[in-house]
């Protein structure tokens, strides 16, 4: 049969897609790190002493499916002038390149730790969302400052992006985010504030994590996985050797069906430990709390 040039050009572009599909690289198999329907996941700071790609690499090799990207995994090292001068004239095409790698990964990226402060100026803070968006995601999280939360509302509200204030145990400094009274404060700065709950510096500040996710559950977006005991100035501690309730916040969690993501943070290394090793260890602390 002869093939006219118009019947010849339908045949073509009917196998176009086809042949599109073929050239594809396969879809990367997205990792679960989900037990009991509690999602799992790590806040990348706990594979600081890696650089990024690295950190990918280990969490796929511990089997964690989602992650909180820590800044520090995407900027460059230099001087408090030198990391403004960047975050404010990279190319937000370098965080579309940095999603890719999660996908590629198959991890699920959940948020982006921008831990803005009050030596930040407005148009700093204000990137933060701009990198945010560029990663594809709906949420920051930040160990800032009340001051600088209260900058930061209506830049938030501006972009539509959910802001997750986190905590730790300084008690002493009313500027810092430690009691529970500041987590109420930056709320009623704006509606798109909510909790990044570290439950270790919260128990060791002197508070029940577990009485804290269940009277406020729906303003907490992420929780951070760590042990600790009292007072607010003790160390960080292997899983297990603490006294914070990790269980007991896991399986208050699995009980509600709550969807609040229980980010490992793997903290109480030292000079020598290996980071995969341990943060496998705190994968498995949470396995066996939920099993």
């Amino acid at each position: 049969m002869m093939l006219t040039r118009r019947t010849f050009g339908k045949l073509a572009l009917a196998a176009a897609p086809a042949a599109r599909a073929l050239a594809a690289p396969p879809a990367a198999p997205k990792i679960d790190s989900k037990i009991a329907g509690v999602q799992i996941g790590a806040q990348s700071y706990s594979f600081r002493d890696m650089p990024l790609d690295s950190a990918l690499q280990a969490m796929t090799e511990c089997g964690i499916g989602e992650c909180e990207l820590y800044q520090g995994h995407v900027e460059p090292k230099g001087s408090r002038e030198v990391l403004r001068e960047w975050r404010i004239s990279t190319p937000l095409t370098v965080f579309d390149g940095v999603r890719k790698k999660f996908d590629a990964a198959g991890i699920q990226l959940f948020a982006y730790c921008y831990n803005f402060n009050d030596s930040y100026t407005d148009a700093e803070i204000e990137r933060g969302f701009e990198m945010a968006k560029a990663l594809g995601v709906g949420v920051m999280t930040a160990s800032a400052t009340l001051s600088a939360a209260k900058r930061a509302a209506p830049i938030a509200d501006k972009h539509k992006i959910k802001v997750a204030m986190h905590g730790h145990s300084n008690l002493k400094d009313p500027n810092e985010f430690a009691k529970p009274e500041s987590f109420a404060q930056a709320q009623e700065m704006s509606k798109n504030f909510y909790t990044n709950l570290d439950i270790g510096h919260f128990y060791a500040a002197g508070y029940d994590p577990v009485a804290y996710i269940q009277e406020h559950h729906d303003k907490i977006l992420v929780l951070h996985l760590k042990d600790r005991k009292r007072p607010e100035n003790g160390a960080n501690l292997p899983w297990g050797q603490g006294d914070t309730p990790i269980k007991g916040v896991l399986l208050l969690l699995k009980k509600n069906k709550w969807r609040i993501p229980a980010n490992i943070e793997y903290e109480y290394g030292k000079e020598g430990m290996d980071t995969v090793a341990e943060v496998k260890k705190c994968f498995q602390f949470c396995k066996e709390a939920l099993s």
